[in-house]
């Protein structure tokens, strides 16, 4: 169990009945924003695992992870209950390619995710490197209800901090928002609705999309993307879409 140290809870945020983020210290090895580890507990004298994505930047103490609450969800249901001063383990070494270096440069990034799919891009634009190398960056977020776009405070220090290089644009499906669309992103896409709302055309020459989240509106939205002319990006042949299933 060489592979596994002992992480601190420091808080566990409980942001609605079953979304919920928690603030781990843990002598992690360096990772790249992006990447993901896997938490484990000892439920019933047997590791209990999954992995989940870094929120928080490399180098960032605590550590942050966005949860959601599965019924079913041996694991998640008891984390949840966790409480400040307990103990996780977390994996030393992070995984995953699902980080801007696999992704070519562009005027515009699009990072497009449902529920806490979001949670690498958090980690992504706290770094230096999307503003270095995008003009523009476009996070969407798309959740069933408005009580579930969390870390709106984050979204506000970007736009403080980055001014009109940085658009925040959120799909709420199950009910009107003001600001917000409701609907599907691959639909949106299709209908030019998110081009519209953005003020940004997706092309091929000008775009870099990348997609996380339910893999319902990945292999959705990638054929949208397709219809329109994007390929997907591979290390031997670039493209525009760069995809990773977050369940």
């Amino acid at each position: 169990m060489s592979d596994w140290v002992q992480g601190t809870v420091i808080e566990n945020i409980h942001w609605t009945q079953n979304l919920f983020s928690l603030r781990i210290n843990a002598p992690v090895d360096n990772f790249k924003a992006g990447q993901f580890t896997s938490l484990g507990l000892d439920i019933d004298g047997e590791r209990t695992a999954r992995p989940y994505s870094f929120l928080s930047a490399p180098g960032e103490q605590p550590l942050e992870f966005f949860f959601y609450t599965a019924t079913d969800g041996i694991l998640s249901n008891a984390m949840v209950a966790l409480q400040t001063g307990d103990t996780i383990f977390v994996k030393r070494e992070a995984n995953g390619f699902f980080t801007l270096d696999e992704v070519p440069s562009a005027k515009a990034l699009w990072l497009l995710g449902t529920g806490t799919g979001v949670a690498p891009y958090f980690s992504m634009l706290k770094t230096a490197e999307p503003w270095q190398r995008f003009e523009r960056v476009v996070l969407v977020h798309a959740v069933r209800q408005q009580s579930d776009l969390r870390y709106q405070e984050l979204i506000e220090e970007l736009k403080q901090a980055h001014g009109e290089r940085f658009i925040f644009q959120a799909f709420v499906s199950r009910e009107d928002v003001e600001g917000t669309i409701r609907g599907r992103i691959p639909e949106a896409i299709s209908n030019g609705e998110l081009e519209r709302n953005t003020g940004i055309k997706i092309t091929a020459n000008d775009s870099q999309l990348m997609l996380c989240g339910n893999p319902e509106m990945v292999s959705d939205t990638t054929e949208a993307l397709k219809a329109r002319g994007l390929t997907k990006n591979r290390r031997r042949t670039p493209g525009q879409i760069t995809v990773e299933k977050y369940w």
